[in-house]
């Protein structure tokens, strides 16, 4: 059931300080339904919309972009050939943008059906994507402490912004997710994502992920790596590289630190 919540990461009062004085919140991710997920998907991006759950999986050989209802085998499966190593996905409408890593390449997809429309050359390394709707355009990382933005249709940059946060660069941002006026980019190889006002490149929240999982359902080369806003309300889907489950999950302020005594 996909039932709306209270928005707690807003309420939370538990935050500490960054360099101009704005509060960056202190949350953690509380788990609300566990769900299945593929243990052998190398996820590089997700996305929910009208019901459906898309994924993008990386390696050579190996990646594909998928869709189908959250918790159930992929309805559709697109494989990418080798030596196309996929990374992160969003929708624009009726288009599904999908980056390479470093095959200098964005493939154009149709929303419904995945099949492949175009390609486009991407200078640079591709890492996360999101589409900001308020702002019509797309958001991406490199794996550097920069958000780049770009047109929906051309990928052409348009501008771009650092990611600070208590002042300093925040780097190794993987898959994104853009929900209101956040971007949320979880940070690898950690178990933290942080949540990001595009306008200015702050982060105002950092959310404290770890735990999800088991240490024995953690195969090797897991990572956390997915991350897609529910709809109507204000939770998140979360799941990583070979993981074999996706959590849904509630922003909520994360436990201040005992004092000794």
């Amino acid at each position: 059931m996909w039932a709306p919540s209270d928005d707690l990461a807003d309420r939370s009062r538990t935050h500490w300080r960054w360099a101009d004085g704005h509060a960056v919140q202190r949350l953690r991710a509380k788990v609300l339904e566990t769900l299945p997920h593929d243990p052998r998907a190398f996820t590089q991006g997700l996305e929910m919309s009208g019901g459906r759950l898309y994924e993008g999986t990386g390696l050579s050989g190996q990646s594909t972009v998928r869709s189908g209802p959250p918790g159930k085998p992929a309805g559709a499966l697109i494989s990418l050939p080798a030596p196309l190593f996929g990374e992160g996905i969003t929708l624009a409408g009726r288009t599904l943008w999908q980056l390479t890593w470093r095959n200098r390449i964005a493939i154009e997809r149709d929303a419904r059906t995945l099949r492949e429309l175009r390609r486009v050359p991407y200078a640079d390394e591709g890492w996360g994507v999101c589409f900001d709707r308020g702002e019509q355009r797309l958001v991406t990382s490199d794996g550097s402490a920069l958000l780049a933005f770009r047109d929906p249709h051309t990928l052409a940059k348009t501008g771009e912004v650092t990611v600070l946060e208590d002042g300093r660069p925040v780097t190794n941002m993987n898959e994104l997710e853009c929900a209101g006026r956040f971007v949320y980019a979880n940070v690898l190889p950690t178990d933290r994502i942080v949540r990001i006002d595009p306008l200015t490149g702050a982060v105002t929240a950092s959310i404290d992920a770890s735990g999800l999982l088991h240490a024995d359902e953690l195969a090797p080369g897991a990572a956390l790596n997915g991350i897609a806003a529910v709809p109507g309300t204000d939770q998140l889907l979360l799941t990583g590289k070979f993981w074999p489950k996706m959590f849904r999950v509630a922003l909520v302020p994360a436990q201040p630190p005992s004092i000794a005594r």
